[in-house]
Order: C-alpha cells, then structure tokens, then sequence
C-alpha cells in the first residue's frame, strides 16, 4: 500500500512539475519555435531585457501588486481581529469578509467595472489597485483568521492587566504571534495580484497593461521561447519571495520586551 501510495504521489509531481521543466529548457531553445530543441541560446533572455514594452508592463503590475497588497494586508488583518470578537451577526460578517474567495473572478471583474461606470470613475491603475485590494482582503482575512485561532489570548489579556494598554498589548504580544500569518497572508496578496488577468482586464484603462495581459496577447499568437523566458523569471522571482517569506515568518510567538 505504502508503495502504491508513493508511486500515485510521484505520478502527481510529475504531472506538476514536468511542465514547468520543460518552459523552463525551451527558454534556452535557439529555434523561435518552442517544439523542437535546437540549440542553446540566452538570445531571450537578451530581448526580454531589451523590451521596453513588457518592462513598463512590469512596472504596472509590481506597483498595483504592492499597493493592494500593503492596503489588503492592513485591512484584512483588522478584519481578522473583528472577527475574533464576539457580536451580532458575527456569521454574517465572517461570511461576507470571506465571500470574495468564492465568487469568480470573472463576477467580480464585472461586478466593479460596472460600480466603476456608475459613479464615473476613470479606469486606471488605481482602480485596479481598488479591485485587487477587494479581494485580496477576504485571502489576507482568512490566513490571519486561521493563525489567530491558534493564539491564547490570554496572555493578550494579562499583558492588559500588567498594565499594557489595548494598542501595546497588540503591537507586543498579539502582532508577534499573528506575524507569520500576516506575512503568509501578504505574500499570499501579491502573488494573486501579480498574476490576476480576469479583475485586471475589466478595471484597468487604455495604455495601463499588465504583465498578465502583456503575455496573453503574446501567447495568442504562438508560445515562443520569449514567453517561456518571462515565465521563467516570474519563477524564479517567486521562489526567492517565498524564500524569503518563509524566512520572515520564523518569528517566535512571544510578547518582546518592556
């Protein structure tokens, strides 16, 4: 059974991984052409550095990633402590904070461009910072919701009786213990706001693409070693922020100093 077991999970791997190895070798490719090795070459590499367009579509995407993903990271977190609170209508509001994980991308694309049109707000990349903060909150929300279930709160209380104010037993005990949640929560953003196409198609303006939209116009062509070199990048910037995320979030669950 055992092998069995271990045999299906390396079936699994394989299914995951192989894929993304083979993007990965036939960004090297020489032929244009992503169906027959060539020969090696880091030419893509070359133009990838050398297109303007897709670095200004870089640009767009990191700065509307990193704004939503500061405001959703601060707002979904207070979500979070609400929710721990006991309330009328506390199911109510726990559903609806966590709703925007259920619902389609594409209802909540549509969903804010009309609310965009209604009140006659220019699309821009602000507006696709509104909408990516939309629904990263409910992600930030329920990662920090699961890491508070964990916590006793109290030895949040005892810091209160010790003397603490409500702010300082957050910012000593609370916050410290809730950190590698919250990291989790924000890397968890980012990574769903750089990748999102669907939310940013519907509210993002003319001459505001995305690196998202930038490959999909690409890849409707032809998936060229030029696509597979981007994604390569993207790869290997991913695995050094979740590198770095699982690092952050090494953090010992205790109150600090005086």
């Amino acid at each position: 059974m055992r092998k069995l077991l271990g045999g299906f999970t390396g079936l699994v791997l394989v299914a995951l991984y192989a894929p993304i190895a083979v993007m990965v070798l036939f960004s090297f490719n020489e032929s244009k052409y992503s169906v027959k090795w060539t020969g090696f070459t880091l030419d893509w590499y070359r133009k990838l550095a050398d297109n303007d367009l897709i670095h200004q579509d870089l640009w767009n995407t990191l700065k509307i990633a990193a704004a939503s993903t500061a405001a959703a990271t601060v707002l979904g977190t207070m979500a979070a402590l609400a929710a721990r609170e006991t309330f009328r209508g506390k199911r109510l509001y726990t559903t609806l904070v966590a709703l925007p994980v259920m619902v389609p991308d594409i209802v909540l694309g549509i969903s804010l461009f009309a609310m965009f049109r209604r009140f006659e707000i220019p699309l821009s990349l602000g507006t696709a910072t509104i909408a990516h903060t939309t629904f990263n909150l409910a992600y930030v929300a329920v990662v920090v919701s699961a890491r508070l279930q964990g916590l006793d709160r109290s030895i949040e209380l005892a810091a209160q009786d010790l003397g603490a104010t409500p702010f300082r037993a957050f910012w000593k005990v609370t916050l410290p213990a809730i950190l590698p949640g919250v990291v989790s929560g924000a890397v968890l953003a980012f990574t769903l706001s750089f990748d999102d196409f669907v939310i940013t198609y519907f509210t993002t303006g003319p001459g505001n693409g995305t690196l998202p939209m930038r490959i999909y116009s690409m890849v409707r062509f032809a998936v060229t070693p030029e696509i597979n070199a981007i994604s390569t990048v993207i790869l290997a910037a991913s695995l050094v922020l979740i590198g770095v995320a699982l690092r952050i979030s090494k953090v010992p669950v205790s109150g600090g100093g005086r």
